[in-house]
């Protein structure tokens, strides 16, 4: 019995301590309040976490925030090794990476750092640090960087809060930008193998559930053929489907197909493909034209006028195969034959913003003016 009281009294002894050490659940020191942006760069995700303070009517750069390190007089901040700024209030500001990227042309493997810089009054060193699960920049040391950068700060307009954004947002890359009071401090982050990873994702996906749609290869092939990259994978792809035993003849495969044929510089090839294209029974009004228009954009116009023909045939009441016939002959130079055929078109179209579209080519086309 005594030992049992004796294991309930070193029981609540525990409890007690646990519970004075924790921390209770208030508002942010000083009131910054925590921040986090995510900017996608195709695959790769990048995010920044950060507490956000105000400017307040206070001085910012130069006394709030020095230029230059600073000993703060605590933990591993001394003269001897001063201080960046935490970029931000609080707890480490962090920056996470979820593949490998290049900063400012400097590699920088996938992870998550400490966010720090040293504060110019034009140049600023950016600075990511190993350890991103301290409190400010108290115990930031140089051996801790896995990478420095050095960047220009800018004027800009007027913020109240520390921010973070993302600008300049392209498929694989981005810059990330720091913006307080009236200065901008911009880094500029690249995914230097994002196609690659895509590619990888879509290998994955192929040796799925995904892989047995041929609506799939033909999105994954147009990629390939758009980035004029991996096209003997994308060809295997769409090949799958088309050839034996599946024996699927769709168009928009076929479409797919001829895009890589074309990428791979096999132009014939994809010609001879096209026109088989173009006259399966699945091929709409719409897609026979939007081959035709761009063949146009090819410096094609005769090569456009056989496919616009062919749409024009299977389907003569269509509006957009009426069409297709007058940017043909528009394209070969006979704008009076193109009039007629875009006055047909505007007869058979029924939706307003078509005819709308329809009338002002007409209107072109009277006075002469070509209308591709």
């Amino acid at each position: 019995m005594k030992q049992r009281l004796q294991s309930a009294i070193i029981a609540v002894g525990l409890l007690t301590s646990i519970i004075s050490w924790s921390q209770m659940t208030l508002p942010p020191s000083g009131n910054n309040q925590k921040s986090e942006v995510t900017q996608y760069m195709g695959i790769a995700k990048v995010t920044i976490t950060y507490n956000s303070p105000d400017v307040s009517g206070r001085e910012i750069w130069g006394k709030l925030v020095p230029y230059g390190l600073t000993n703060l007089n605590f933990a591993k901040s001394t003269e001897q090794n001063p201080s960046p700024w935490r970029a931000g209030a609080n707890e480490n500001t962090t920056i996470s990476f979820s593949n490998d990227v290049v900063v400012e042309g400097k590699p920088l493997k996938a992870g998550t750092y400490g966010l720090h810089m040293i504060p110019g009054q034009e140049e600023w060193t950016v600075i990511f640090s190993n350890t991103s699960t301290a409190w400010g920049s108290f115990f930031y040391t140089p051996a801790d960087d896995a990478l420095r950068v050095i960047v220009k700060s800018t004027p800009g307009e007027f913020n109240e809060w520390l921010t973070f954004e993302f600008v300049d947002r392209q498929q694989n890359s981005a810059t990330a930008r720091l913006k307080w009071e009236k200065v901008s401090v911009p880094f500029k982050i690249s995914v230097p193998n994002g196609d690659d990873l895509y590619i990888k994702k879509l290998r994955e996906e192929f040796v799925g559930p995904k892989g047995f749609a041929w609506q799939n290869a033909v999105a994954a092939a147009n990629f390939c053929a758009n980035k004029k990259i991996n096209l003997d994978e994308a060809m295997g792809w769409l090949n799958a489907f088309i050839n034996p035993p599946r024996n699927v003849k769709y168009f928009p495969l076929y479409n797919s197909k001829g895009n890589v044929l074309a990428a791979m510089g096999k132009k014939d090839e994809a010609d001879a493909l096209m026109k088989e294209a173009i006259n399966l029974p699945d091929a709409t009004a719409g897609q026979i034209v939007n081959y035709g228009r761009t063949l146009i954009t090819q410096t094609r116009p005769k090569d456009a006028m056989v496919a616009f023909e062919v749409g024009y045939k299977r389907y003569p009441t269509a509006s957009v195969a009426l069409m297709g016939m007058a940017r043909g002959y528009s394209a070969n130079g006979d704008n009076k034959k193109a009039l007629k055929f875009a006055q047909d078109a505007l007869k058979a179209e029924t939706d307003p913003a078509g005819k709308t579209a329809i009338d002002g080519m007409v209107k072109k086309l009277e006075k002469g003016e070509a209308i591709n």
